[in-house]
């Protein structure tokens, strides 16, 4: 079962640059949850304070009832057990077979004998669609492999939390579609709690029970999948639909007044484009044979959104 992650005031920064400040937002357990937001906004710095490996200059991450921005190193590394993350490039060894690799942190962290070893491997593996491939070294086989293969190191110590760093990055839309459908598989089956940095649009509006998006050093939203993808903000109507005109520009900044008028310019063409316009994209359920029980804490959440969102509509 996955932990909850509560995030408050959280700022950070290095030297006079800040990357953002003041947020504050709650991973509910089990869930699966999308950060967005431009290049250079510090969605992979989010991840990486999440874990303990950055400290933030204020605020605070408490992860089954820890603050772990206040905790010593030796207290630190025992949190981090409930994490497995999952790096862009799925950061394998490349003298090690895929076994080997996925067996690493078994080795490293646990006194497990071979056998145990082999056998958590073996099924780690499977669930990833990797059996048969354990001899292969990390060149010899595709960027879709490669993050399975990433996938099944991150699932072996069993974490109750997993990161996906752009877990998309490198991969065709064919690969995307399946590693999301791994995803919310396996999301189903261990009920651990997800989050998951990403740029593609597709891939935010199929897989999450809830999205956040950070811009202009802070986080403009984040709640349930409904309440963004109905959103009227117009950077959330911008990002999500992939156009020029507002708030985000080539180096992130744009004076108000350009935004305003872009707007104005585009009038009934951004009400088309709205997200809120059509119908919302259904989210992804897991495979065949593989039931989720019912989230009634999230299903409450986003009957809640869809209800502001048609009461703002009236």
């Amino acid at each position: 079962m996955g932990v909850e992650i509560c995030v408050e005031g959280l700022t950070k920064s290095f030297g006079p640059q800040v990357i953002w400040q003041d947020v504050s937002l709650t991973l509910p357990a089990g869930e699966v949850s999308v950060m967005l937001g431009p290049s250079g906004t510090g969605k992979s710095v989010f991840l990486k304070t999440l874990v303990g490996l950055l400290k933030p200059d204020r605020g605070s991450v408490t992860i089954a009832g820890r603050d772990i921005t206040k905790l010593r190193e030796r207290d630190l590394y025992e949190v981090r057990k409930l994490f497995g993350v999952l790096f862009q490039d799925g950061a394998l060894f490349g003298s090690m077979n895929l076994y080997d690799n996925i067996a690493f942190p078994l080795r490293e962290h646990t006194r497990r004998s071979e056998s145990e070893i082999r056998r958590i491997v073996l099924e780690k593996m499977d669930m990833v669609g990797l059996i048969g491939a354990e001899g292969k070294l990390p060149g010899e086989i595709s960027g879709g492999m490669r993050k399975r293969a990433g996938l099944a190191r991150a699932l072996v110590l069993d974490p109750e939390i997993i990161l996906f760093d752009e877990p998309d990055s490198g991969l065709d839309p064919v690969r995307v579609a399946y590693l999301n459908q791994l995803i919310v598989d396996l999301n189903a089956q261990i009920d651990a709690t997800f989050l998951i940095v990403t740029h593609d649009i597709a891939s935010a509006r199929q897989v999450p029970d809830n999205i956040g998006l950070l811009f202009r050093r802070e986080l403009v939203m984040f709640g349930p999948r409904e309440q963004l993808l109905t959103s009227d903000e117009p950077v959330v109507r911008q990002f999500l639909n992939g156009r020029m005109q507002g708030p985000i520009g080539m180096a992130e900044e744009k004076d108000a007044a350009q935004v305003e008028q872009e707007l104005a310019q585009l009038g009934d063409r951004a009400t088309a484009q709205t997200p809120g316009s059509g119908p919302l994209t259904p989210r992804l359920l897991p495979g065949p044979g593989i039931t989720r029980p019912p989230r009634w804490e999230a299903i409450a959440r986003r009957e809640a959104a869809l209800h502001r969102s048609e009461v703002a509509d009236v």
